[in-house]
């Protein structure tokens, strides 16, 4: 039996600059709110704003390297994967974003 097809559709958000450095910007949505960070690299990356923990808004935390610290129980969430790092175990959803001439894209799927 085949999977069903899904169309990924890319939504511009705002511009790299838009987001704070070390920081991030929030997308609201009934489905739950996508938080949108921003290394010092640049690097841009979103994760669903909830801590795999007690749902912190990971939104509010520290970016330091790749990582953001959720400012309710200092879980350490990966932002490439979404990933908890040990010694705790959990995940946060990841969404696909991209930078194209300095505009920031989000992903998602119908």
């Amino acid at each position: 039996m085949n999977a069903p097809v899904t169309a990924q559709h890319w939504f511009p958000l705002c511009q790299v600059d838009d987001i704070p450095r070390l920081g991030s910007r929030v997308v609201e949505r009934e489905a739950g709110n996508i938080a949108v960070f921003r290394t010092a690299t640049d690097t841009v990356f979103a994760l669903l704003d909830r801590c795999p923990h007690k749902a912190g808004p990971l939104s509010q935390g520290i970016v330091h390297g790749e990582t953001v610290t959720c400012p309710l129980h200092s879980w350490n969430i990966d932002l490439t994967s979404g990933e908890a790092k040990a010694p705790d175990v959990g995940c946060a959803r990841r969404f696909p974003v991209k930078v194209e001439g300095g505009a920031v894209f989000l992903g998602l799927v119908d």
